[in-house]
């Protein structure tokens, strides 16, 4: 592979300089290196490129010898110089020979496996012919330091789930809700966490993943617009759950130490009835001062990036541990109103009696108050509760900087999650049976009240796993912003794009400037349920993923964590739903308006990109099932929609850079009823295949642009055959699928080739007529191309139909679905028929009527006899042309007979036996000129004609049939000539 690219890069004279170390410089194929050794250590050693000798198989082109100048590192001596590089010399060639049967395809190594995963690793170019280029030999520079399991997930998800709300709410939570109903509000809010868990495990276990956590795998399966407006929530949730984490830090720190508050307030009143101990409760511009001090010094923090932030961690979770032990001590150590009034030690008394709940009004502070403004209840208590279950994203969210995703997130996330919740059952048992119902209301910080042997040591510890929380929030959030610009969906991310291996700075400032506004509220009860929703937002969006990807079960699905299935995913996400309505359904509906308009924002501002997304999978699932559902049998009328193929290959040439004539596609436009349908647009190069291979792919793309530009729903297709002829017949054969294939073909009329004398046109064109009557497709000609209306021009006047032949409907469907359109909105339609006798005139006037009545279509219906047809008179400019075709006929017919006497052949036209009668000619020649006449005669003010197709006549020559299809397109100006084909389109019943 590196031989490869080192030939190219020496074709196209480029520059190389190459950094790498001596035993890993590559040998290119074809390419051998012979060492000149230096005399001294630090002279620079010359190596010799030259071309493969002439045995070998591998046939490039040869160059002259080159000299590349090598700077050698000064540690290295001259003999292993040496035999390095004859190390290099002898195997390189004789292992790359073993596999000369693959020829130039790229082998299976080190730089094309690391391209499949998506890295960006430069090619190795090589030095124009002449020039010296030097190459230095270093060692590789290291790589940032990856975390495993233990550091990189499991302990950033322990500090961001067991945070505040276990510390300062969680007793106070089993008051209010009652040991059986708390036992309940932990497994539920528990289940809803490790539902997702086991989701977020199978997503991120099925291939390897960049930055951004669940952004990156919502993104990856439900597509950019839904990974961006859930990507987008999450970084505010996690934003706004640092603010919650700094507040409770704040609030436990003032709680502590009272005395450092600069305003104060006490209660004194508790239900209505006064106390003997005041209960002193931290002021809120207590909280928002200290609360904006200690998020600045946290981003400080921050700002020193991964490793830092790696090894401050156990400096806060080492107290936070240690915190939960002195709890759990000093619970079973407790006796009767020791350490203080209101414990009772384990007392089975003390569990009976919390077991039921206690819903009732509080003050802003929690305290119990018949005139407080806040009711408690089941489901304000979710709320309340499940940001101490959330953080289970903590280290997914830092998924750049793992050594193996696929191993460490699963592992890590789910012993977190599964280490939490048996702590919450347990703690709740404990806290019921302690305390009475009194003390669990009013002391919030019953966990240090009980603590042994110090309350002191659970104020650190609050205080340390607050922090050590918002110091994982304000980590991952900004790592989330700068994942979701790097994706560049969004512009206006840009300001927060970072490059791999740098801090994202510019949006951590940002994410503190969140965090600080959100303090400022200083109400940690409100903050908690807002960031709750986003969380359960981002919650639902990885279980609908897995589920998504579950259901589908494309072959890329294949994830390592084998204990999922798409019914837990279901039940995860319907969790999230329903939690989310029983918090708040105002904050339901808010948060899911604002990732709602976030997605309507990126679906119209964002830029497309092809993720390889669930729905794709979905789509593509759906498109086989309704394919299959269809059928191959025959369409019913009611439900035939026109798949027109577009020919795009010009008759003339086109400008440069169109790769189709500009109305071709305003025309397909409108075959389609309010933009629906399918076009397939159509061109052929001319060619060998394997010789052109990559100018159709470039013809491909180039059309399919300009089919988007166009705004016209359809797909391109780019042909090499050796003609056009042949490359028609195996599209018109083998284009679509089942009754997916397309059934009107489109193409332009060749008004040039008599003018421009291409001669090899008629055979073509005809040859195409006819392949599409063999191949039972319907055609549509269009003549006057560039005089077509887009969408703006206003047309009036009227659409008429020369109804010669029964086509099954398709040119009054065409002409009903011209009227759909804005151009032609305005115009009427005329029906022409030909009656043979006079009498019939009446009665196939009223067929038609009544038949078009029956179709639901409304038109003016006239009947020209074959008397008035014979009668009509006929105008200079016709009869010389009418003249000047019988001329180029008998002439033709003429050359035909001389060519046959000279060979001893019949007559042949076009490689093929023809057989003409010159009596038939005149009357064919003669039928067009009449219907011409009459055209010009009944449609002078039409917008547009539309006329029935005669087919090729049989054996007689393509240029007999261009001669009959110019006497009738003469002299009008937008004609669309019209064939069926043996199926009905329109149907009389309902």
């Amino acid at each position: 592979m590196h031989s490869d690219q080192n030939k190219e890069a020496i074709d196209d004279g480029e520059d190389i300089e190459i950094a790498d170390d001596i035993n890993q410089f590559p040998t290119g194929v074809g390419r051998k290196y012979s060492p000149v050794v230096a005399h001294d250590v630090n002279d620079s050693a010359v190596v010799e490129m030259t071309s493969i000798h002439p045995g070998s198989s591998s046939s490039f082109p040869k160059h002259e010898l080159k000299k590349v100048k090598v700077g050698v590192q000064p540690n290295m001596a001259s003999e292993e110089r040496e035999e390095s590089a004859a190390n290099h010399n002898i195997n390189g060639p004789q292992r790359e020979s073993k596999l000369e049967l693959f020829g130039f395809d790229s082998l299976v190594n080190i730089l094309g496996l690391k391209s499949m995963t998506g890295d960006q690793i430069q090619a190795p170019s090589s030095p124009r012919d002449g020039e010296d280029v030097t190459i230095t030999f270093e060692q590789p520079k290291p790589t940032a330091d990856k975390s495993g399991t233990w550091m990189g997930v499991f302990m950033p998800c322990l500090q961001n789930i067991l945070g505040i709300i276990y510390y300062i709410r969680f007793s106070w939570i089993v008051g209010m809700a009652g040991i059986g109903e708390s036992l309940l509000l932990v497994v539920f809010c528990g289940s809803c966490t490790f539902l997702t868990t086991v989701s977020l495990s199978a997503i991120a276990s099925n291939g390897a993943m960049k930055g951004g956590g669940p952004y990156y795998l919502i993104g990856r399966a439900l597509g950019p617009e839904v990974g961006v407006s859930i990507g987008l929530c999450f970084f505010l949730g996690n934003a706004i759950a640092g603010a919650m984490y700094v507040l409770g830090a704040v609030e436990t720190f003032l709680n502590a130490v009272p005395s450092a508050g600069i305003f104060r307030e006490t209660i004194t009143r508790v239900n209505g009835t006064d106390i003997a101990e005041p209960i002193t409760s931290p002021s809120l511009h207590d909280l928002q001062i200290y609360g904006i001090v200690v998020s600045i010094l946290l981003c400080f923090v921050v700002f020193g990036g991964v490793k830092m932030i790696n090894r401050v961690a156990p400096a806060f979770l080492v107290p936070v541990l240690f915190s939960l032990l002195c709890i759990f001590v000093g619970i079973f150590s407790a006796r009767h109103d020791r350490p203080a009034v209101g414990i009772t030690g384990l007392n089975l008394e003390s569990f009976k009696n919390n077991w039921g709940s206690s819903y009732q009004m509080t003050n802003n502070a929690g305290i119990p108050d018949p005139n407080g403004k806040i009711y408690w209840d089941f489901n304000a208590l979710v709320g309340l509760f499940f940001p101490a279950v959330t953080g289970i994203m903590a280290g997914s969210n830092r998924s750049a900087s793992l050594k193996d995703t696929q191993r460490s997130i699963p592992v890590g996330t789910l012993a977190a999650t599964l280490t939490t919740t048996g702590l919450y059952l347990v703690s709740v048992l404990l806290f019921g049976a302690v305390s009475t119902r009194d003390k669990l209301l009013t002391d919030r910080l019953l966990s240090a009240t009980v603590a042994w042997p110090l309350p002191a040591i659970v104020y650190v510890g609050i205080i340390l796993s607050t922090l050590g929380a918002a110091l994982q929030s304000l980590t991952g959030a900004p790592r989330l912003l700068a994942a979701i610009a790097n994706d560049d969906i969004l512009p206006v991310l840009n300001y927060f794009k970072v490059a791999d291996g740098h801090e994202p700075h510019v949006a951590t400032l940002f994410t503190a400037f969140i965090c600080i506004g959100c303090v400022v509220i200083g109400n940690l009860d409100l903050v908690s349920p807002t960031s709750t929703m986003f969380y359960l937002v981002c919650y639902a969006g990885v279980n609908l993923s897995s589920f998504l990807l579950d259901l589908l079960d494309a072959p890329s699905w294949r994830p390592r964590w084998k204990f999922h299935h798409w019914g837990l995913s279901l039940v995860g996400a319907l969790l999230c739903i329903v939690i989310m309505f029983l918090i708040s359904w105002a904050f339901t509906i808010v948060s899911l308006a604002l990732a709602s308009l976030i997605y309507y924002y990126v679906s119209i501002k964002g830029k497309a990109g092809d993720w390889g997304d669930g729905f794709k999978s979905a789509y593509f699932q759906l498109a086989l099932r309704s394919l299959r559902s269809l059928g191959a049998n025959q369409v019913h009328p009611k439900n035939w929609y026109p798949i027109p193929l577009v020919f795009c290959r010009p008759w003339g040439k086109l400008p440069e850079n169109v790769p189709c004539h500009p109305k071709l596609a305003d025309f397909a436009n409108c075959m389609k009823k309010k933009g629906r349908g399918m076009s397939i647009f159509v061109s052929i190069i001319d060619g060998d295949y394997h010789e052109r291979a990559e100018d159709a792919k470039a013809a491909c793309e180039q059309l399919s642009t300009y089919i988007e530009y166009k705004q016209c729903e359809g797909v391109a297709e780019i042909v090499v055959a050796p003609n056009m002829s042949e490359g028609f017949r195996g599209i018109v054969q083998t284009m679509g699928l089942g009754n997916l294939k397309p059934n009107i073909i489109v193409m332009r009329y060749p008004e040039i080739w008599r003018r421009e004398n291409l001669t090899d046109i008629p055979a073509t064109f005809v040859g195409i007529i006819n392949d599409c009557i063999v191949a039972n497709k319907a055609v549509v000609i269009v003549k006057g191309l560039d005089e077509w209306p887009n969408e703006y021009q206003r047309q009036y006047g009227t659409i008429d139909l020369y109804w010669i032949v029964r086509d099954g409907g398709l040119m009054l469907l065409l002409s009903q679905l011209l009227l759909t359109k804005d151009s032609f909105e305005g115009c009427k339609i005329q029906v022409f028929c030909i009656a043979e006798e006079d009498s019939d005139a009446e009665g196939l006037k009223a067929d038609v009527k009544k038949f078009l009545y029956d179709l639901r279509m409304q038109a003016e219906v006239i009947v020209i006899s074959m008397k008035s047809w014979e009668a009509q008179g006929e105008q200079q400019e016709s009869v010389e042309a009418f003249s000047a075709a019988q001329q180029r006929v008998a002439s033709y017919l003429e050359e035909m007979k001389e060519q046959a006497r000279r060979d001893g052949t019949p007559l042949l036209a076009d490689g093929k036996p023809v057989f003409v009668e010159e009596q038939q000619v005149e009357k064919f020649l003669y039928t067009t000129l009449k219907l011409n006449l009459m055209i010009q005669k009944y449609s002078r003010m039409a917008a547009v004609v539309l006329v029935s197709l005669p087919p090729p006549p049989f054996n007689h020559p393509a240029s007999f049939y261009m001669e009959y299809m110019d006497l009738l397109v003469e002299n009008v100006p937008r004609l669309l000539i019209v064939r069926g084909y043996h199926k009905d389109v329109v149907t009389l019943f309902t």
